[in-house]
This record gives C-alpha cells, structure tokens and sequence, in this order.
C-alpha cells in the first residue's frame, strides 16, 4: 500500500440494535504547524488501533446521520450525512488536531485543540447503495491535507441491512479501451475478395514528462529550488503511467532548521512530498 495505517470500521446500532450507519476505511493527514522557533514543520498523523466512535448518530428524514471517531492523544474527525429524497450524500467534514500530543507536535507554538472544517466532495448515492472508493481522495484546507483510500460507507441503511449494491467513486472506474476496426485490403471484385488481418498497433510510447520549476519561500527569501520532470509508474492490473504537469500542479511545503519538504498536489488526487 501507499501508506501505513490501520483500517476504521465503525458500525452504528439504532434503539432495536440494528446497523443502521457503517463504514470502513482508511486515513491519514498531513498537517503544517508553527514552531516556538518560528519555522514550520510537517508532520504526520496516523490513526492509531484503538478508535472510538462515540457521538456517531443514526440520522433520519429530518436528522443527519454522523460518523465520528476519537483516536491517539485527544484528537477526532467526523463526518455528517444528509438525506434528500431517495439518495444521502457526505456534508461537512470536521478534523480536530491536538498539539498538546507532542509526540505528533513536538514544539508546536500553538497548544491545544485545531478544528479544521471542509466540505466533503462524495457525490450522492441511492439509497441502499453502498459506496465504495479503493482510489486515493484527499481534502485540504488550514495547512492540513486528509487522506483517504479503501472506503466504504452506507449511511440511513434500511432494516439493519447493508446493501449489496455498490456505487463506485469515478477514480474507480476504468476507462474503456478504444475499439480498433478491422482493415480490409486487396478488395478484386465482389465475388472474390482477400481480408487481411488487422495490423498489429505498436503501443504508444509515454512521452517524457515537462520538466517544471518549483520553489519554496521563508517569509521574502527562497529556502528551496527544484527543477524536474515526475513521471509516476503505478503498477496495479497493469501498468499505468502518470506524468505530473507542471502547469497544473502546485508547490506547497515548508523549510526548517534541518529539513525541508516540497509538496506537489497536480489536482487530480495525485499529492506527492518529498
């Protein structure tokens, strides 16, 4: 896997003990935070294997459903589900951070709680459907970055009873592979006529990737320079070549005292930090 991480299952009970909210999935964030020595730093936070999911709500016609997790040194991240008509949808999604952990923050200059709070971008789903996305999705705002893969969520499940019916994300599904007609040749008259079979088409070769120039500043001065081309090579059923273009990709990230890291986001759920 791309990350490590330990998978969330929650499965919410109504008064008669039926499911009626459930979701497994897996996490991680990318937070920037500020230092007493005014620089800032990145860290990662990870989900740890004890998770709570106190306050987590059923939801209803008139209530959103909520999904909420506590984990590691007082922090937690939930999400709500609203209703409309015959399909639910994810709402607002809440992250709280603690710097206190300092494990996480070490020399945070800002202690205490951080409440991050962004809209989910998950499309509407049918009721009864579960949704499911093995892509990798991320949120950002406030200098944290949310990572997702490996979901699966049904809320407002009817009689206790998880659907069998999937609604994949669009980053799961394939592209159809282009149809390739036949080439007849030698055609002579009507009555006697030569087929020959289709040529061979030699797979198109990658082209390079652009090379692109990042930086980074600490308040006026540049602290970090880069220039290079990012080709990506993800080898699931096959292959799958990515080149990061530098027109549509932005340069985030932070220097510090000892390290420095470079963040490129291209938008479209490709976030990759060196």
């Amino acid at each position: 896997g791309f990350f490590q991480s330990y998978a969330v299952e929650v499965d919410v009970k109504d008064a008669s003990n039926a499911t009626c909210l459930y979701a497994k999935w897996m996490m991680k964030f990318l937070i920037k935070y500020e230092t007493n020595s005014s620089d800032y730093k990145n860290t990662t936070l990870d989900l740890s294997s004890n998770v709570t999911h106190n306050g987590s709500v059923c939801g209803n016609d008139t209530q959103a459903a909520l999904l909420a997790v506590q984990f590691g040194g007082g922090h937690s991240w939930s999400v709500n589900f609203t209703k409309t008509n015959e399909t639910y949808q994810g709402d607002f999604v809440t992250f709280t951070y603690n710097t206190n952990d300092t494990a996480v923050f070490p020399d945070a200059k800002r202690k205490g709680p951080i409440t991050v709070v962004v809209r989910d971008t998950m499309s509407p789903v049918q009721l009864n459907n579960v949704f499911v996305c093995h892509s990798t999705d991320s949120l950002e705002a406030e200098n944290v970055t949310q990572i997702f893969w490996n979901v699966t969520v049904q809320a407002f499940v009817q009689n206790g009873t998880i659907g069998k019916k999937e609604t994949r994300c669009q980053a799961d599904t394939p592209t159809p592979e282009p149809t390739i007609s036949p080439t007849i040749a030698n055609m002579t008259t009507a009555s006697v006529t030569t087929v020959s079979p289709a040529p061979t088409t030699a797979p198109k070769p990658v082209k390079n990737p652009v090379t692109g120039n990042y930086s980074l500043k600490s308040g006026n001065t540049t602290c970090l320079l880069a220039t290079f081309g990012l080709q990506l090579n993800v080898s699931q059923d096959k292959p799958h070549l990515i080149n990061i273009d530098p027109k549509t990709t932005s340069a985030d990230g932070a220097c510090g005292n000892t390290t420095a890291t470079l963040k490129l986001n291209d938008g479209n759920s490709t976030l990759i930090a060196f």
